[in-house]
């Protein structure tokens, strides 16, 4: 595999406790709301709610209910995000009660494995001799991984081993089905996570076997012969989805599942947004840990194309709803989105691994900007709402109405039939003190990549490194860092310059204005610090009116309001409806204010505009010469900006984030 790669890793992962005044609320709502009522939906007792029947399915699996299977194929997985957040939260809030739930659901799963390490419910169930027959569309893979995922979490909060046996049990009779050696299978998951995962389940383990597996199936997806293909030719095309034969895919085709090149080949975002980036983040760990140079240089080149040509303003990406799925460079229309809730947490996922290997402030810029907007936008402020795809422009009738619109919602749901993105909405808000930092111990720096309060603790190669965050972020650009335990030695503290600063950022240490070095984004300040050293950070923070690239069609003569992490809306709550008739000035004044009253309280922005004279229109004139539009028949209004994750939780409308702007 090569020499292991220092990456941006200390001796130990940092330690860190989250106490901000902005994620307190959601981490206890988390806590609180959603993790419980996502065990009541889990187990299909939200009234009006779409079932779930995960946890019946393993209640069948283990022989403890009759009855058929239940839900989509990869319903395995629901449970498996529900029990890693609870890890996360535990590991943060011991919980006795959560906890004896928790065991209770680990004994169920390890009751509905089989003696050889098997573990699906759905093939256990309903098609006990296909293993391992459709990785193309079943996902056995992708369940497993899940579940992989939330024994380590569990594992790593409580100490307890039960469920870690249980997965490691199962990876073994993976690691025994799939390889390249005589009588094994050379294939990979049509839905990639057991990559990722795999590599968690070694640094809790040690188990180099689970590192090698992972590395398989990145090395041999894309591979000739086209596995996946060679596949669906044995099923002689038969389909699970469309329950029918249909045409054998073509190798071409394959880029839905990123399997149509080998991956050190792929620089362009392809298929399916949450698969991709869920397939980036493996890379991105196995370059880190095996120091292959071609995975890092491939993971460099699809971050670039992801996040410069084909992500949304507010960090989501996959812009069609036909398969969750990227199209091409610069095609993002804001009323037929998909930027799916998962999508988002895989971009922050692979931001996170991005930044263990190389401190550039781009990757954080990322994982901000998805975090503040897209993720905590797609949860109502109750914790039992969601929205699966995130839109930047609503109409609620035409979301009713028009076919190609019944997927962009214009009120969250109470659950989902396929419902991926509320647990995953979950896992990462519990473990968002995994994202805060990353350090370097041979370098003896630590980067604030999120400016989160936060107390946190390092083991460097000079000694161990205590820090205290405040943040007034993202209502004021103000963080004050204090050192509370340092060693006798030089080392370095590097604030990321978040990109909606535009470089202009000032640092104080001991009360006096402090130089620093600006790399890769990051100001880095290195000193003999003492306990009790404070270095406040103040990064400008305006609102501001953002154009986009011209070459983004769905945004030509429109601009959108971001002020500082935060990307802003037009709601019909506070605007009226028919917000496509609205003007903005491109050189008005933005005005920012706090109101307590906004759902818990928040920054809005205000600014002059015009509204379109709409009596000046006869009802049954759908056009008219251009020559009769007159200026003059332009009101002014008082235009009202919110912050887009809140959009939504007050009463059905109109939505848009990019407005039609004058004097550009």
């Amino acid at each position: 595999m090569g020499a292991a790669a220092s990456g941006m890793t200390g001796k130990q992962d940092p330690q860190v406790r989250i106490s901000d005044r902005f994620w307190d609320s959601y981490r206890e709502l988390v806590r609180k709301t959603v993790i419980p009522y996502q065990w009541e939906a889990l187990n299909d007792r939200i009234p009006d709610a779409e079932p779930s029947y995960a946890i019946r399915n393993f209640r069948i699996t283990a022989g403890m209910e009759q009855g058929e299977y239940g839900g989509m194929v990869f319903q395995d997985s629901d449970v498996a995000k529900w029990l890693e957040a609870v890890g996360y939260s535990l590991a943060q809030h011991p919980d006795s009660e959560l906890e004896r739930t928790a065991d209770e659901v680990i004994e169920l799963i390890a009751a509905a494995q089989k003696e050889d390490g098997y573990l699906n419910t759905y093939f256990s169930i309903k098609e006990p001799g296909n293993r391992w027959t459709n990785l193309h569309e079943a996902h056995e893979l992708y369940c497993a991984g899940h579940m992989m995922e939330a024994a380590v979490a569990y594992y790593e909060a409580t100490g307890k081993r039960r469920l870690l046996d249980v997965v490691c049990k199962f990876a073994d009779y993976i690691d025994q089905v799939f390889g390249t050696e005589p009588g094994k299978l050379r294939g990979y998951d049509g839905h990639q996570e057991i990559e990722l995962a795999l590599v968690k389940l070694y640094k809790a383990t040690g188990e180099e076997r689970y590192l090698a597996l992972a590395q398989f199936f990145i090395d041999e997806r894309g591979a000739e012969p086209n596995f996946l293909v060679e596949e669906c030719k044995q099923r002689d095309g038969f389909s699970h989805w469309a329950n029918k034969k249909i045409a054998i895919p073509t190798v071409a085709q394959m880029a839905y599942n990123q399997a149509d090149k080998p991956v050190r080949e792929q620089d362009t975002a392809t298929g399916h947004s949450v698969r991709a980036v869920y397939m980036y983040t493996a890379m991105a760990d196995l370059a880190r840990l095996t120091g292959d140079a071609s995975l890092l240089e491939a993971c460099r080149r699809l971050w670039a194309n992801t996040t410069k040509k084909q992500m949304y303003i507010t960090g989501g990406i996959g812009s069609t709803h036909h398969g969750e799925a990227f199209t091409f460079d610069y095609d993002l229309p804001n009323d037929t989105v998909y930027a799916e809730t998962c999508a988002s947490i895989g971009l922050i996922f692979f931001a996170q691994r991005m930044l263990q290997l190389e401190a550039k402030s781009d990757y954080a810029d990322v994982m901000e900007r998805a975090l503040y907007n897209n993720v905590i936008g797609s949860m109502s402020q109750d914790g039992k709402h969601y929205f699966y795809v995130n839109p930047l422009e609503v109409w609620p009738k035409a979301s009713k109405l028009n076919p190609a619109r019944h997927h962009v919602k214009a009120v969250r749901q109470k659950w989902f039939g396929c419902s991926c993105c509320p647990p995953n909405v979950a896992r990462l808000l519990s473990s968002l003190n995994e994202y805060i930092y990353t350090a370097s111990a041979e370098r003896n720096t630590i980067y604030t990549n999120l400016f989160i309060g936060s107390e946190a603790s390092f083991e460097l190669a000079a000694g161990r490194v205590g820090l205290k965050q405040e943040s007034h972020l993202p209502w004021e650009g103000y963080v004050r860092m204090e050192v509370t335990e340092s060693p006798k030695a030089e080392l370095a503290l590097a604030f990321r310059i978040p990109s909606w600063s535009y470089g202009e950022a000032e640092m104080i240490i001991g009360g006096q204005a402090a130089k620093y070095e600006v790399v890769d984004g990051y100001a880095i300040v290195t000193r003999a610090w003492s306990e009790g050293d404070v270095a406040e950070w103040k990064p400008r923070l305006e609102a501001q009116l953002i154009a986009a690239n011209p070459a983004i069609r769905a945004n030509a003569g429109k601009a959108a309001i971001e002020r500082g992490p935060l990307v802003y809306c037009l709601e019909e709550a506070d605007n009226g409806d028919l917000l496509s008739s609205l003007t903005i000035q491109a050189d008005t004044k933005l005005h920012s204010s706090y109101d307590p009253g906004l759902m818990g309280g928040a920054v809005v922005i205000e600014a002059e505009g015009c509204v379109d004279n709409m009596a000046s229109w006869q009802p049954d004139l759908p056009y008219r010469p251009l020559a009769q539009q007159q200026v003059q028949e332009a009101s002014s209004v008082t235009l009202r900006a919110v912050p887009y994750y809140l959009w939504g939780n007050r009463k059905t409308g109109e939505m848009t984030v990019w407005i039609r702007t004058s004097g550009l």
